[in-house]
């Protein structure tokens, strides 16, 4: 069961048992409920067969309720509530480590707003839900089923008149379901593209400003949220169409108790007793089960927000040996083929090595497939046919994380965190001195504006450092590789928003690193791959030639005519 329940709930194994526990702790505190019932019940009893009732036992049976109610409603608070928060903590942990684990291929399928809004936005449904509605509709459920076979034993004619309308309300809110999830996944997507155009807007702002665009823009953006509105009504009238008729066809139960009382009263079939009794009971077994088809209609929706979990969690994560020990770390491209999901081909057939105690460039047009080579390396994807090895280990057969700890990376994209300077450089080598930090931001040219910082190394530098320039940035992030010091090292074009006087002397800094290292660097710039032993020319997914900058010079192929191209740019000035 607990299983089935981890499945159905995208529960973890401690949440699907704390969900048993608060089914249990609902179903008690609704059967509590009953006990004012039985001792009213009793109390008429004894006025109608003139028997003197004996107070002080019914003072007592009043304090002992009071004490079974608070009991139980504190143990159930605990049961749904307490339980429920740690729970959706687990939950948003877990789904960041599977996250981790998850190959880029997933998130070339996912949006970012997606995912943000699974973690944090279906967790919190599915917390609301847990600690509101499932643990209460399963209770009241158990304890009406609990009731309604005690009633049938007492008199099945009174209760089928009482506990007629049950099945049907609930079955009237569960044919709803088809029509929720209608509404749902469409107020789904409506809130998707609010969060889409939300951080779009904020990305982009700069460039909007500078085309007078902000309030074209932002005219789209408020249609976007007017039809989130619109959605977020037209679902809550979706499930008024079904919960509305299932409320006001609970209170034809009492109507058919009175009914069928009256007439068995009348006849002599019924004791005026157990009329009252009928009559205590489907004034409070109803009450319960109003609030559960609210419940039940709310749960209808939750399966949407479920599958969105689960997707995350049966998708499989990239495995491998925990153990990598290569011989040497020459990175070999053997007859590699790959394409993104899209079923465009990057990579047709690809065979270059790179050496260790070298630096490999690969050049090219836009679209060659440099950038998609570098990260195929490090196992950012997995290749549909061929083979890329490290030091003659098959990349594929290593867990990602393990392969990574061999590899120093600076993208053209840098990732900077809301951080001081030093911990943003430290995150290459957690156990890193102050000392050895300071030393790789010197190795990265980044002493001189790390002087010029409010408080130097301690300053915060902002949500993706947005305290410093482009090229700040980049030269922190070619510091923290530094730091790491790791054998293999990939540069995709990472010193692409240096000026060119910093970019000599960090690939001065980046030259003194080499030896005993594997160096692929990826670039645009000529100059900055003219001190490469090797260089391969990848052109719509082929290795158009390779050999080192001199050789592939006195060809006169691809090589040259982009040297040539870029000379001729370097020359240009405005008339």
């Amino acid at each position: 069961m607990i299983d089935k329940l981890m499945k159905r709930f995208a529960l973890s194994k401690e949440g699907a048992k704390g969900l048993v526990r608060a089914v249990a702790a609902c179903t008690v505190a609704d059967l509590v409920l009953m006990f004012p019932v039985g001792l009213l019940y009793l109390l008429v009893s004894d006025f109608l067969n003139n028997d003197q009732p004996s107070y002080g036992l019914y003072a007592l049976g009043i304090a002992a309720a009071l004490v079974l109610i608070w009991l139980s409603e504190f143990w159930k608070y605990n049961a749904t509530y307490f339980s429920t928060y740690r729970e959706s903590g687990v939950c948003r942990i877990w789904l960041a480590e599977k996250l981790r684990r998850l190959p880029l291929s997933f998130f070339g399928k996912k949006d970012l707003a997606d995912l943000t809004n699974t973690i944090m936005g279906d967790v919190q449904v599915t917390e609301q839900m847990f600690s509101h509605y499932v643990p209460q509709f399963y209770g009241s459920i158990l304890s009406t089923c609990l009731v309604a076979v005690s009633l049938l034993f007492y008199d099945w004619q009174m209760a089928l008149a009482a506990l007629w309308v049950l099945p049907v309300a609930l079955l009237l809110v569960s044919l709803s379901k088809k029509t929720q999830n209608y509404f749902s996944r469409r107020q789904n997507n409506a809130l998707v593209a609010v969060a889409d155009g939300v951080q779009e807007c904020l990305e982009t702002l700069r460039d909007l400003k500078s085309s007078k665009a902000e309030w074209e823009y932002l005219d789209g953006l408020g249609k976007k949220i007017d039809a989130l509105e619109v959605r977020h009504i037209k679902s809550e009238l979706g499930v008024a169409m079904f919960v509305v008729p299932a409320q006001m066809l609970l209170k034809l139960g009492i109507a058919t108790v009175a009914l069928v009382g009256s007439m068995r009263l009348m006849s002599g079939e019924l004791s005026l007793v157990t009329f009252f009794l009928f009559l205590l009971v489907v004034s409070r077994i109803y009450e319960p089960m109003n609030f559960s088809l609210q419940n039940l209609a709310a749960m209808n929706s939750l399966q949407i927000n479920i599958d969105r979990m689960n997707e995350i969690n049966e998708t499989p994560s990239q495995g491998g040996e925990t153990a990598f020990s290569p011989k040497g770390y020459d990175i070999t491209f053997d007859h590699v083929g790959f394409a993104y999901n899209s079923g465009e081909t990057v990579l047709k057939d690809v065979s270059f090595t790179a050496k260790q105690g070298e630096v490999t460039a690969l050049i090219g047009p836009s679209g060659g497939g440099k950038s998609t080579a570098a990260k195929l390396a490090a196992r950012f994807w997995d290749i549909d046919r061929g083979r890329i090895t490290v030091g003659g280990v098959d990349v594929s057969k290593v867990d990602p994380e393990k392969l990574l700890t061999a590899y120093s990376i600076v993208f053209q994209d840098v990732t900077l965190f809301n951080n001081t300077v030093m911990e943003n450089i430290r995150i290459g080598r957690k156990d890193a001195t102050d000392a050895e930090v300071m030393q790789a931001a010197k190795e990265a040219m980044c002493e001189e504006f790390i002087a010029k910082l409010p408080q130097g190394y301690q300053t915060m530098i902002g949500e993706n450092g947005s305290t410093l320039s482009g090229g700040e940035r980049q030269r922190i992030s070619i510091a923290r590789a530094l730091l790491k010091d790791a054998p293999i090292i990939l540069l995709d074009e990472a010193t692409a928003s240096l000026d060119a006087e910093n970019e000599t002397e960090i690939q001065q800094a980046i030259s003194r690193l080499v030896e005993r290292k594997t160096v692929l660097i990826i670039a645009h710039r000529m100059r900055t791959v003219e001190n490469a032993n090797k260089i391969v020319v990848l052109s719509g997914g082929t290795v158009a030639e390779t050999g080192t900058p001199a050789e592939l010079m006195k060809r006169d192929g691809a090589f040259a005519r982009m040297v040539k191209l870029q000379t001729e740019s370097q020359n240009w000035m405005l008339a």
